[in-house]
């Protein structure tokens, strides 16, 4: 079979979603030698029909593209590029921008993978965020927290899944937080060699938090969902639930579409998906976050395709090759996820995941540890032991029916 789908980057989950979309050996994943052997991904990547091999290239090394060009020829029918992985973005747009293919374009791929860019960007084209500098010490820090308040946002400039982003209140240790944030990573997500570790410092802003899902067709809007988000209240802002579609004040929907159309016109986006997020300043005024140029993770595709009907990846796949822009209709429904966690320490004993199940409106529920696994603090989105996803008639109602499955699994540690 031809190779017509090369993801750069490999994800099980995409991969999954694809397997019943994409023929049999049509799809060839790109990854990093070093995180290809960390993850297993040939024997994971095989148990896939539509996978044809995994190729070996510097995916990660966002500062040299002709390294990536030189490791991989283009397929002789190639029809789309796609990012599987946050570290495969730039990847991924240098692929598409080489092979003629549509893309998110190398411009904004770098914008929207690396936080202090994204930043400075946003400034230029007077999208309203936080205030913030680039931080190069504790000290830098603790004088922006001074500046401000007395409290700040800490975080790495390009990593994902709220590693190392720390919320600081004015008697908070910024040499403690500084050393946590700095030291954060994923070894078995990033290269060894991947560029090296930067930060910035953020005015820390209040209001309910919502992320913005929108599919582009070369620079046009198709599609734009709103999902609302429950956050851990600790110093690390992990999330704990998403609703689909978001519970909003009048007219905070148009404001974030009209957003979102800056973010995309000036940052010469091209075709893909977005993943912004926004925090919403007394409840109503939308400030930037962040935005990722993929599809979102924490099963949010999932939830939207179970509030609108329809595939999202298969709509990503439509616009990132050449053919009928995909359509997508009004709401149908409600969806939303709650994500389990437990208090640190040894699993003893799990109770409740048989009523969970049986439970109103729910779909799915994974629960990721067993009696003697170990339970973490929860500081980034990888702490999470499972979670519970649920639909109801609307959103609110999708939030209950979650909530209360989720609040049936007992799991007991010490």
């Amino acid at each position: 079979m031809d190779i017509t789908h090369v993801l750069c980057g490999f994800s099980k989950g995409l991969i999954s979603d694809i397997d019943d979309l994409l023929p049999a050996r049509s799809v060839l994943v790109v990854e990093d030698p070093y995180v290809a052997a960390a993850r297993d991904v040939h024997r994971r990547a095989a148990r896939h029909a539509c996978v044809a091999g995994v190729v070996h290239a510097p995916v990660q090394n966002e500062q040299d593209p002709v390294g990536l060009l030189r490791a991989l020829p283009r397929p002789e029918h190639v029809l789309a590029v796609v990012p599987a992985t946050e570290y495969g973005v730039v990847a991924a747009a240098t692929l598409s921008e080489a092979w003629g293919l549509p893309g998110a374009g190398g411009r904004a791929a770098a914008v929207m993978r690396d936080k202090i860019a994204l930043r400075a960007h946003a400034d230029a084209a007077g999208l309203p965020q936080p205030g913030w500098r680039p931080a190069n010490s504790a000290e830098e820090v603790l004088a922006f927290r001074s500046g401000h308040g007395g409290r700040c946002v800490l975080k790495p400039a390009n990593l994902q899944a709220s590693l190392g982003v720390r919320l600081l209140d004015a008697d908070d240790d910024v040499a403690l937080a500084w050393k946590a944030t700095t030291e954060a990573d994923e070894p078995k997500m990033r290269a060894p060699r991947a560029e090296p570790g930067r930060f910035l410092v953020e005015e820390r802003l209040f209001g309910p938090e919502v992320s913005v899902e929108c599919l582009v067709d070369r620079g046009e809007p198709l599609f734009v969902n709103v999902t609302e988000k429950l956050l851990h209240p600790g110093p690390s802002p992990v999330e704990l639930g998403h609703v689909v579609p978001a519970s909003l004040p009048p007219g905070v929907a148009e404001e974030l579409s009209r957003l979102m159309r800056v973010l995309i016109e000036s940052s010469g986006f091209g075709s893909g998906v977005l993943h912004a997020e926004w925090i919403l300043v007394d409840g109503v005024r939308p400030h930037l976050v962040e935005c990722a140029g993929r599809l979102p993770g924490d099963s949010i595709d999932l939830l939207i395709d179970l509030a609108y009907g329809g595939r999202i990846v298969a709509d990503l796949l439509s616009v990132l090759r050449t053919g009928e822009r995909p359509e997508r209709g009004p709401g149908l429904r409600g969806a939303a996820i709650r994500f389990l966690s437990a208090r640190p320490g040894v699993v003893r004993a799990v109770t409740g995941l048989a009523e969970s199940r049986a439970a109103d409106g729910v779909h799915e529920v994974e629960l990721a540890v067993e009696p003697g696994a170990s339970v973490q603090e929860l500081a980034s989105s990888w702490d999470r032991i499972g979670h519970v996803l649920a639909t109801g008639e609307d959103g609110a109602h999708a939030a209950r029916n979650a909530a209360a499955a989720a609040g049936l699994i007992d799991v007991r540690t010490s």
